[in-house]
């Protein structure tokens, strides 16, 4: 019985992985196998606000209102609408909208290969887990996935997910695939705009030497909990207070604004816990020389 019991606990303890919210095949010439897909991300911790009447206490509700006339306008009459001009629009039916593209919405034909490394972070958008759906396919699946392991190589599809046809990325990751939803081309913005007007300066080899140090006493294995989220925690404190009478604490004081360093070598001194040999220190140029 206690071992029984055990088991049960242990079973209720472990998490559950979420649902998943797509499924197709994944497809590789004469290769097919099914799959499945969950999102990577979770906001199901995230703090989310109703919007209330102050009056009552009730939740207000939000609908759509006639531009025009100011009439609510019911479900059924909203359409999309692609604008040709000052208010006039081509309208555009939800069967012509999903009509679009169908291939692309059950199966992940992968038609490209490319090394991973070819495709900078910036085009990276929403990551999802992609795993097989039945035992018969697993081998296929495996297959594909170490291939790409192998070989250093990521597959290129497109997929329609959240109502658009999307290029997507598939990332082998330990046993399983990661698909990546990838940025349209016109969404992300040459770098060359903002970095080429930064100078190039020929930097103090001392400068250098003291910034490395810094890195290497800061430098730690990366943990989940340096992307946590302080402002949601201060929040829930908040709303715990509240919810038992309480006064909510204050709002912390504006933090100090740093000043401007005017010798860089003297402020990297002071952050090692370091101090200059002398008093007076030659070093006072504030910035590098240029080239």
């Amino acid at each position: 019985m206690r071992a029984l019991a055990k088991a049960a606990v242990s079973m209720e303890e472990k998490p559950m992985a979420p649902r998943s919210f797509w499924k197709g095949y994944l497809k590789l010439s004469l290769v097919t196998c099914p799959v499945a897909m969950a999102p990577a991300q979770s906001e199901k911790e995230k703090i989310r606000f109703h919007t209330l009447n102050r009056k009552t206490g009730h939740r207000i509700q939000s609908r759509y209102i006639d531009a025009v006339t100011r009439k609510a306008v019911d479900d059924d009459d909203e359409v999309k609408g692609y604008p040709r001009g000052d208010n006039d629009y081509v309208m555009l039916e939800d069967e012509e909208l999903e009509a679009v593209a169908l291939e692309s919405t059950r199966t992940i034909d992968i038609q490209v290969f490319t090394p991973k490394e070819s495709i900078d972070w910036i085009w990276y958008d929403t990551p999802h887990f992609l795993t097989p759906d039945d035992e018969v396919g697993e081998e296929a699946y495996a297959v594909i996935r170490e291939a790409m392991k192998a070989t250093g190589m990521v597959g290129i599809s497109r997929l329609v997910l959240y109502r658009r046809e999307r290029a997507v990325m598939l990332e082998p990751r330990d046993k399983g695939i990661i698909l990546w939803t990838l940025r349209y081309g016109d969404e992300v913005r040459d770098e060359k705009l903002y970095f080429d007007a930064i100078e190039d300066l020929k930097l103090d080899p001392k400068l250098m030497a003291l910034v490395n140090r810094l890195i290497e006493e800061k430098t730690k294995p990366w943990s989940p909990e340096m992307a946590t989220d302080p402002v949601q925690s201060q929040l829930l404190g908040i709303i715990e207070a509240k919810t038992k009478g309480k006064p909510p604490r204050g709002a912390k004081a504006d933090q100090e604004k740093p000043s401007n360093v005017v010798n860089i070598m003297d402020a990297l001194r002071q952050s090692l816990g370091s101090s200059p040999k002398t008093s007076n220190s030659k070093t006072s140029n504030p910035r590098p020389s240029k080239r």
